[in-house]
């Protein structure tokens, strides 16, 4: 009997997904001669059984499709919502795998389904993973699949803002994705030419910013452009949120829940964070500013070119590796090659912008703020 694998998405959705859904699915059939199922919205399908065929006909037309023709979901195997209880069904989902008949699973998805993936190889499931994610903070991996479309659309939205900048003389503040990373908010406002670039990973000092929009003013400039990312912080808060996240990360039992409850309140103090910095810096400069929150739509759409080579690439090496029984491992594109990544070594760690990153030192060279 041919091998059969499964393949789920999880997580954010993302451009790119189908094109590695297909893939994954025209390599397994006709290379290596494999059955092929994908399960339905994530972790959540494996454990319900819902799946679908993967045949040739399910496969057909889907590459410039966004989303994922699969559906996704944020439910994690180990503490999964069953009723009115968190229960862990990993052992469950390895079952379901057994009475199936699926030999090995494929999942893609970011940094969480990196980790959910390790979870169910540690109760003998075979797994290999693809990064995906607009964030493109999947440690491993130079690229991610669905980073080129997003940033195309946030550079695009920068551009666009420009010429409303300009005709009003406001300083117009773009929201863009990235809660943990600032990959995005950094390239599109890099190519779209903002003039301050607010991360995570440089927190920021209000009145710095203030002082360096107040001098391009006095420079003769009558308008700004300030990308930030939505995970961008000031100083006195990035602070309190070390401290919160080290009393999590070592902490055990119930100080480690207490702590996570703390982490989650900050957090929800986050919440506004754009129309705040909005407010702050129109009292400190005294020029309107408006804000535009990109949102979703960063993740939506037919994907790029690049991001189609990307996860095609990535879905074939998928294939290959299943048929060659090697599992535990991630997908990574490194050096323009694909490469095999220990699953161990990926999960539970993070891709951030390193601050001496050529992109960044090309935005300080250019004069770009980054408030600090």
């Amino acid at each position: 009997m041919a091998k059969s694998i499964g393949i789920l998405t999880a997580g954010g959705d993302a451009p790119g997904l189908n094109a590695a859904i297909r893939a994954i699915g025209k390599a397994a059939l006709r290379t290596h001669g494999m059955q092929v199922v994908g399960f339905l919205d994530g972790f959540r399908g494996l454990m319900d059984k819902r799946h679908i065929r993967l045949d040739s006909d399910a496969l057909s037309g889907i590459l410039t499709q966004g989303g994922t023709i699969l559906g996704t979901s944020r439910s994690k195997p180990h503490k999964m919502q069953i009723g009115d209880q968190i229960i862990d069904m990993r052992e469950a989902m390895v079952e379901n795998t057994h009475q199936m008949g699926v030999e090995a699973l494929i999942c893609l998805g970011g940094g969480g389904t990196q980790k959910n993936a390790l979870r169910l190889a540690k109760r003998g499931m075979k797994v290999i993973t693809l990064p995906k994610t607009i964030d493109n903070d999947v440690w491993g991996t130079e690229r991610t699949f669905g980073f080129d479309t997003a940033l195309n659309i946030a550079t695009e939205a920068i551009d666009r803002l420009h010429s409303t900048a300009h005709s009003h003389h406001r300083i117009i503040i773009v929201e863009i994705m990235g809660h943990n990373t600032g990959w995005l908010a950094l390239g599109s406002g890099i190519a779209g030419g903002a003039d301050v670039v607010l991360l995570p990973e440089i927190p920021y000092e209000i009145d710095k910013i203030a002082e360096s929009l107040t001098r391009r003013k006095a420079k003769g400039s009558r308008f700004s452009i300030v990308a930030v990312s939505e995970g961008a912080i000031s100083a006195d808060k990035a602070e309190v949120l070390n401290t919160l996240r080290d009393a999590k990360d070592n902490s055990k039992g119930e100080e480690k829940e207490a702590a996570r409850a703390k982490l989650a309140d900050f957090e929800h103090t986050r919440e506004g964070h754009t129309a705040r910095l909005a407010a702050e810096l129109e009292q400190l400069t005294g020029i309107e500013t408006r804000t535009t929150i990109l949102g979703h739509v960063q993740r939506g759409g037919t994907p790029s070119p690049k991001d189609r080579l990307l996860a095609t690439r990535l879905g074939v090496e998928a294939a290959l590796a299943a048929a060659e029984d090697d599992f535990g491992i991630m997908i990574a594109d490194r050096d323009r090659t694909t490469t095999r990544v220990p699953l161990e070594e990926v999960a539970g760690n993070r891709r951030s912008v390193p601050l001496d990153h050529p992109w960044i030192l090309t935005g300080r060279q250019l004069g770009m703020g980054f408030g600090d």
